[in-house]
């Protein structure tokens, strides 16, 4: 019995939701893109200055981009307010001391940003040595986490952006890759990870129904999955979804849900995968990755009361939390689309939610913090008024919160 007792003790130490609050959150939305810290004790009252670790402000003007976060290193991006200049900047996650300040790129005349955009709004790719940077077309680069030398970049890639890039790049144990959607040209690249070569460029191939090039656009990161022992990079665009072979490139299956501007990451769960199609009739499909194809006429589900279309959501088994873009919560089942309950928290939010501890957190353009309880009813645990707005979406590092608000930078611990 003690044997078993003990082994069983071990077990869920290995499984434990705990191991999920990684020291390291290495892309947009963390871990697998989910946004989940897992089951780590953030805290949720901010007027608490006694959880304030560190603050810093901006040093260079303006960027929405969220933290990335390995060993004891967090990233960010900022560009000057007119693009001139983009930056790579590193902190010391637990003290805030500034790390490197880099000068990425120069920019003669850049090509304008919407004023809800920035020049840095494209969130890095992190692992072990290496940090990737985007900027969109403006340009890509691999920088050694060390001495914070450039490794290699790309120029080369066009896109007419029409209101400043805001994709973020993703990475496997080759690649990275990166869809460019633009008003002119929509395509997806992989790039080798050592060299920044090109190893495969895919035009979209959308009937995209228009020649407005306004309805052609999209602003989504992809999702790597492994369903059925069959890898998939899956990239959502304007109109249409496609799913890649992230080795070769080739077309896996693609499903049409309509219209433009998709911009969450897609959530793999119970079996399916849930897409987010921007602001159409139609915002969320649920499409199974077995298929080949087109799988339109095989969509699983269609939902778009109280769907988001730029803060990603938080998927928790058979529940979906998410805030609508004008702050309306709500939870369903999204497996048979039923609403659980919905709530009015009001103002107006673009950056993607967290998970932590049973406590979900949404961040609203204007600063107000609200953390509410991943139940089958709507309890507020806590609210909080900052002083400037958030685009950019938290990011955890153990039992550290990390929230990157329009003008500073904060770290909290409970």
């Amino acid at each position: 019995m003690r044997i078993a007792s003990t082994f069983s003790i071990v077990c869920c130490l290995i499984l434990s939701p705990w191991l999920r609050a990684d020291e390291n959150w290495p892309e947009f939305r963390g871990p697998q893109g989910r946004g989940d810290a897992g089951e780590v004790d953030l805290p949720v009252d901010f007027s608490d200055e006694r959880q304030l670790v560190w603050k810093v402000d901006d040093p260079h003007g303006r960027g929405w981009s969220s933290p990335v976060i390995w060993g004891d290193q967090l990233w960010i991006t900022t560009a000057t307010l007119d693009g001139t200049k983009q930056y790579a900047v590193c902190y010391d996650k637990n003290s805030g001391e500034v790390i490197h300040d880099l000068l990425v790129f120069e920019n003669v005349d850049p090509a304008e940003a919407h004023i809800t955009n920035s020049y840095a709004s494209c969130s890095p790719a992190i692992e072990e040595g290496r940090i990737y940077v985007h900027f969109g077309s403006f340009g890509t680069a691999c920088i050694d986490t060390t001495s914070g030398e450039k490794l290699w970049q790309r120029r080369d890639l066009p896109c007419d952006h029409h209101r400043g890039p805001a994709s973020s790049p993703i990475i496997d144990e080759e690649n990275l890759y990166v869809p460019f959607d633009g008003f002119d040209v929509q395509y997806v690249v992989a790039l080798d990870k050592k060299t920044g070569d090109t190893v495969w460029k895919k035009d979209r191939d959308i009937d995209y129904g228009t020649d407005d090039g306004d309805r052609m656009k999209s602003y989504s990161t992809g999702t790597l999955i492994t369903h059925e022992g069959v890898r998939q990079l899956i990239m959502p665009s304007a109109v249409e979804t496609i799913t890649y072979d992230p080795k070769s490139g080739a077309e896996l299956w693609r499903v049409r849900h309509g219209w433009m501007n998709a911009a969450i990451r897609p959530i793999y769960e119970n079996g399916l995968v849930y897409i987010f199609a921007g602001d159409g009739p139609t915002k969320m499909v649920a499409v199974d990755p077995a298929g080949r194809g087109d799988l339109t006429s095989e969509i699983h589900l269609r939902h778009s009361k109280g769907v988001p279309m730029k803060p990603s959501p938080i998927m928790l088994g058979e529940r979906l939390y998410m805030i609508e873009d004008q702050g309306v919560a709500s939870c369903i089942n999204p497996v048979s689309g039923e609403t659980i309950w919905q709530k009015r928290i009001g103002q107006n939010y673009r950056a993607s939610m967290l998970h932590a501890g049973g406590h979900l957190y949404t961040l609203s353009d204007e600063g107000l913090v609200t953390v509410f309880a991943a139940k089958d009813e709507y309890e507020e645990i806590a609210q909080h008024t900052f002083p400037a707005g958030f685009q950019a979406s938290p990011a955890a590092s153990g039992k550290k919160l990390y929230l990157r608000s329009m003008e500073s930078l904060y770290c909290f611990e409970k």
